[in-house]
């Protein structure tokens, strides 16, 4: 064997030498929970310091729930305007349509709701009693115009597959309060179809980052149970066992993604005792469940929201619901009040909640999907059967989510489309533009928070972006 002083430089001695204080760094830093390789800590005082942000699989008709456009109803089964028809990108509409009015009947009408005076649809009667906690972007636009593309956009800042979550970036730049639990917790009802789990990855990120899907009903991580057979002691003696392989591994080439791992599986063990008794919602007072509508042991969208206060309560920074079914290219106004029943209750009721225990001014509740949907229809217009068949294509250029609590404006409408809901006529906010603003009420400076791969420095916002100042409370 050579002397050291004589070894050769070799590449691998190298990578070896210098590998091993990157991983050491990696280590240290994901067993405190703050981010490695980020500039760590917060960059301005914070306004949030938990997220729940709710994505809509599909797109809601923002049309029907929060743009009210009487000029649209109107002119209902008429044809759709030249200009608009020729320089549209439309996923499925080949044929110049006709126009899409909203219904006249009640349960479809709009209100003036609360002090703020935001309109908003029948369909959502509880949304409505909590609508002066809301901010409203009726002006949100993207580039993507079909599902995949345009879920990666607004949840990745790219339209390709590959690149961290917005929920990702946020564990990677502030870590976890409590080291039980992982930092990004996902819970899903239906299919997150289109981007599927990359619409909650780690991309490039340490795979510590990625979200952690919790089930409500079994198990409520898989694999999380000791197999048959298998006591805490000898699950324990197994986890330490493979860590110190993986540590030999980490300081024989310092690769930093063998840190994560060893931090995984110890997450993974202190999750066996802390995750049973946080996902069971039974210990829950009996006027919870009446204001969400949960049922204990099932799958539901409003056991999904209890969860999700349960989990911020207990320092889970990031919280992502997906609910599927809102992907209404057909019986648009038979199927929109299906899922609107699902999910109004619940998720007014989760604001309340916040509320009343003093969570919602640091916690920040998103409404999204991916684009909005078009004023002019899919398939047949006109009343009764006719009606019933028509849905809404996918739009691009204009559509509404919001915000409430953590530092957003409470009882406020930003933005305007035109009379038809169409285009923006005031105050647009771009995918970029969101993304920026979510992260400025976190206490991140969008530009700083960065991580080099393949050698440039990659953000959520890519190169684009500014901060909203007209949502910020």
């Amino acid at each position: 064997m050579i002397p050291p002083p004589l070894q050769t430089a070799t590449r691998r001695l190298f990578l070896q030498r210098t590998g091993y204080g990157l991983g050491s760094a990696a280590l240290s830093s994901l067993a405190n929970g703050a981010p490695a390789g980020a500039e760590a800590g917060l960059h301005h005082a914070p306004r949030a310091k938990h997220v729940i942000y709710i994505h809509l699989v599909g797109s809601p008709s923002h049309l029907d729930l929060f743009d009210y456009k009487p000029e649209l109803q109107k002119r209902n089964g008429q044809l759709c305007p030249d200009e608009f028809f020729d320089t549209t990108k439309l996923a499925f509409i080949r044929e110049q349509p006709n126009l899409l009015g909203t219904p006249r009947e009640d349960k479809f009408a709009f209100r003036k709701c609360g002090t703020s005076g935001i309109e908003l649809s029948n369909l959502l009667p509880h949304l409505q009693g909590v609508a002066d906690e809301l901010c409203l972007i009726k002006t949100l636009h993207t580039d993507q115009f079909n599902h995949a593309p345009s879920q990666m956009f607004l949840l990745t800042g790219f339209e390709r597959f590959g690149r961290p979550s917005i929920g990702s970036w946020v564990s990677y730049g502030l870590g976890s309060e409590n080291e039980n639990l992982p930092g990004f917790v996902v819970l899903i009802t239906g299919q997150v179809l289109g981007a599927g789990n990359s619409a909650f990855g780690s991309g490039f990120l340490p795979t510590i980052h990625q979200g952690i899907q919790f089930r409500s009903k079994g198990d409520p991580v898989l694999y999380l149970s000791n197999p048959k057979g298998v006591s805490d002691k000898e699950r324990k003696l197994v986890v330490d066992t493979v860590n110190n392989l993986n540590q030999a591994a980490l300081d024989d080439v310092g690769d930093p993604e063998i840190a994560t791992r060893i931090s995984q599986y110890e997450m993974a063990y202190r999750m066996q005792t802390s995750v049973p008794g946080l996902m069971d919602i039974a210990s829950e007072p009996q006027r919870i469940h009446e204001m969400y509508g949960t049922q204990p042991g099932k799958t539901s969208f409003a056991n999904n929201c209890l969860l999700a206060r349960r989990l911020v309560e207990r320092g889970v920074r990031f919280v992502q619901l997906f609910d599927q079914g809102w992907d209404h290219h057909g019986a648009v106004f038979d199927n929109l009040p299906n899922k609107t029943r699902q999910v109004d209750k619940p998720i007014a009721a989760l604001i309340k909640d916040l509320k009343e225990r003093g969570l919602l001014d640091e916690t920040l509740v998103i409404w999204s999907a991916e684009f909005g949907r078009t004023p002019m229809a899919q398939g047949t217009t006109g009343d009764g059967a006719k009606r019933s068949k028509a849905g809404r294509d996918h739009h691009k250029d204009a559509y509404s989510v919001w915000m409430a609590g953590g530092g957003s404006k409470a009882g406020h409408a930003h933005g305007a489309t035109d009379e038809l809901g169409y285009a923006i006529a005031r105050d647009p906010v771009h995918v970029h533009d969101f993304n920026a603003t979510i992260l400025h009420l976190l206490g991140i400076d969008h530009e700083r928070l960065t991580f080099r791969y393949q050698g440039r420095q990659f953000r959520l916002t890519d190169v684009h972006g500014k901060i909203v100042k007209g949502v910020l409370a």
